[in-house]
């Protein structure tokens, strides 16, 4: 049976959460040429190929040989769904679930209106969040999993969190430009329920957003690559919280001398 090259690319960028817009973009295509690559009308030169498997951290040859990447389903609580053949299945309890939303909440409360605030840039500082607190107090802030991509990590609840957010009228997401970017932005539709966040960790999201939500999406990108949690995870895996004690001083939000 053929490849069908194009429908592999369409599921490796929304398994990314990344637009056509930015995919065409980083190959040097318009958008409309882009989506013709993934209806399977156009087929990829040999420099736009090379360019996307970089971007999806694979080899060229396992590019082109359409090996799907596995896709993940999250399902809060329990689920009696079948899971389907090269599916990754991740159950999210519904104590954390409600955790990530109000979390969301707070942070959308106090930066998401900011202009260089889009999807990728609040995935970053999610994930930082997330991150920083477990190394700082050994345990989870919201139990978010998080997966290696090229953009840097990417929490893996996101989506189907947000969705219900947005059915529910609990958040907006809206769309608006960022210098030459399209930018998918989110905006709060009520106040988060801060009986469910604690004073230190509220201050620890504080902490982490005054130090972080100035930067753009690309250089939290880049500080995220250089962190030692997304650099010796596998691409496409999700990122070990234990790795997290392995960090740099860069990355280090932690004292590790007043343990001595």
């Amino acid at each position: 049976m053929p490849v069908n090259l194009g429908k592999i690319i369409k599921q490796l960028r929304e398994d990314s959460g990344l637009s056509q817009e930015r995919l065409a973009e980083e190959i040097e295509v318009s958008r409309p040429t882009f989506a013709q690559i993934e209806k399977g009308e156009r087929d990829l030169t040999v420099t736009e190929a090379t360019k996307l498997a970089g971007i999806f951290n694979k080899s060229l040859d396992a590019l082109l040989s359409g090996v799907a990447a596995p896709r993940v389903n999250v399902v809060i609580e329990e689920d009696k769904t079948k899971k389907q053949k090269n599916d990754v299945r991740i159950v999210m309890p519904r104590a954390n679930a409600k955790k990530f939303k109000e979390v969301l909440l707070y942070v959308l409360g106090k930066i998401g209106a900011k202009p260089n605030i889009g999807e990728t840039a609040l995935y970053k500082l999610l994930y930082f969040i997330d991150f920083d607190f477990y190394e700082k107090f050994e345990r989870q802030l919201t139990g978010a999993r998080y997966i290696k991509n090229h953009y840097g990590p990417t929490p893996v609840e996101f989506k189907v969190i947000v969705d219900e957010m947005i059915a529910n009228k609990e958040i907006e997401r809206v769309k608006s430009n960022y210098f030459q970017y399209d930018q998918k932005k989110y905006l709060p539709r009520r106040e988060p329920d801060l009986a469910s966040i604690s004073a230190e960790e509220i201050k620890h999201i504080d902490e982490v957003l005054a130090r972080l939500s100035d930067k753009n999406a690309n250089e939290l990108s880049h500080y995220s690559h250089t962190d030692t949690p997304w650099m010796v995870n596998e691409p496409g895996k999700i990122i070990s919280y234990e790795s997290v004690f392995y960090r740099d001083a860069e990355h280090s939000v932690k004292n590790y001398d007043d343990e001595l």
